[in-house]
């Protein structure tokens, strides 16, 4: 269409004053922004935490929202938000207000194994600023007392006795102790049945009640600390240092893929202000640094493992790829 030299003039004039209204805007909003951060926080942060009550996440986030809760002198309400293995609590913080008042208890199983297994409701990538890693994972495999093993090797050999008999209890479908078990049957050649629950408390539960075999979750620490129940290793390249007896996986004799060191992080709503995810990861890195909370892990099966947010998300990136490969190695479903 033909626009003549004053409408020319016109549209030019318009392009500036928009862009002159745009920067404007930027300006006031900074201050305002940086006005929000030093406000922050001014009311309650709501902590959602994917699993129940009684298990290492729930156990982790709880130590952790009383260091910050000192750290950003302000309450930090844990709240348990179970179901679909993590994604009902990820995905409720995805659809949460950007305002900094809804944090999550990432679990690398809903960065980097769901992906796989299910379509989800978020984007592992798009929904979230990545506050930082706050922990790794020290799981142990324990079996019951009556089992009548004492070690991975008889373990591995009453499983080949009696395949498909033996069973394991995890915390829920594609959790580590669930991929932990899947490793052990594809690597060792055996043939053992998987029993999903709902969180490791009920895992527990089973195991105590002798309806499971074994489990290989950080709560059978005190199982083990005990007598309850017998720990053989370490699934992890460490010992634990709350089980100095107890070997790692890789001074059993076996040398099965550790794909789960596993960590936990901290995530916020996707928009949520920087210099807010910046101020709770100043909070979080500090807390993480402390002795006393580092020792409080340890007593959980879990080590603190401070990593920034956009290096964490790396992570998670690479290893969502690295689990692509490895869940379709032991075959599970990978069905969207």
């Amino acid at each position: 269409m033909f626009m003549g030299t004053g409408a020319t003039r016109f549209t030019r004039i318009s392009l500036s004053l928009l862009a002159t209204v745009a920067v404007t805007a930027a300006g006031v909003l900074a201050p305002g922004l940086a006005r929000a951060a030093d406000a922050y926080p001014s009311q309650p942060i709501r902590f959602v935490v994917p699993y129940p009550p009684g298990g290492n996440s729930d156990n982790l986030a709880r130590i952790l929202a009383d260091r910050l809760r000192a750290k950003l002198d302000t309450p930090i309400i844990v709240e348990n938000k179970p179901g679909g293995t993590t994604s009902l609590g990820t995905d409720i913080v995805a659809r949460s207000a950007p305002d900094g008042y809804t944090m999550l208890l990432l679990t690398s199983t809903a960065f980097t194994v769901l992906p796989h297994l299910r379509k989800l409701p978020y984007d592992p990538d798009t929904s979230f600023e990545f506050i930082g890693s706050v922990a790794g994972y020290l799981p142990i495999v324990t079996v019951r007392n009556g089992l009548g093993v004492s070690d991975m090797k008889s373990l591995i050999e009453l499983a080949r006795k009696q395949p498909g008999k033996l069973t394991w209890g995890s915390s829920g479908v594609a959790s580590g102790g669930h991929l932990a078990g899947e490793i052990i049957k594809s690597e060792a050649g055996v043939d053992m049945l998987h029993v999903p629950f709902k969180g490791s408390a009920d895992a527990v539960a089973a195991l105590m009640g002798d309806q499971v075999d074994f489990i290989i979750d950080g709560v059978g620490l005190e199982l083990v600390k005990s007598g309850r129940a017998k720990g053989l290793a370490t699934f992890s390249s460490q010992r634990h240092p709350e089980l100095p007896d107890v070997p790692a996986i890789g001074e059993t004799g076996f040398r099965f893929r550790l794909p789960f060191e596993g960590f936990w992080g901290l995530a916020m709503p996707k928009g949520t202000p920087q210099a807010i995810v910046d101020k709770v990861a100043q909070a979080t890195s500090e807390a993480l640094a402390e002795p006393d909370l580092q020792q409080r892990f340890v007593k959980v099966s879990v080590t603190a493992d401070w990593k920034p947010g956009k290096e964490y998300g790396q992570a998670l990136a690479n290893d969502r790829e690295y689990y692509g490969k490895l869940i379709k190695q032991i075959g599970l479903d990978v069905a969207h």
